[in-house]
């Protein structure tokens, strides 16, 4: 087991440190879990795909209830909506 000290920048930002980063591609993404005190941080390709197509569904629900906090929300057709939901 690797252990490092890494710090959080006042825009959120972490840097894994390059020993433990060295098997990942550039732009790869990466799921972080929080259980209560502990953050657990992994390749989205080694989740199981069930899990996997819940948690991009959980990210464009957010991104949506986002757009529609300011205010960008616009109204749609309740057919259109779940063609959109769909292609999530």
């Amino acid at each position: 087991m690797e252990i490092g000290i890494i710090r959080m920048s006042s825009k959120g930002q972490i840097v894994i440190p390059a020993s433990m980063r060295r098997d990942l591609d550039d732009g790869e993404q990466l799921v972080i879990i929080r259980d209560g005190s502990r953050f657990i941080l992994k390749p989205l390709e080694d989740l199981e795909p069930a899990l996997e197509d819940d948690i991009r569904f959980a990210e464009q629900t957010e991104k949506a209830y986002l757009e529609f906090e300011k205010g960008e929300y616009t109204h749609e057709k309740d057919v259109d909506f779940i063609q959109k939901m769909k292609s999530w």
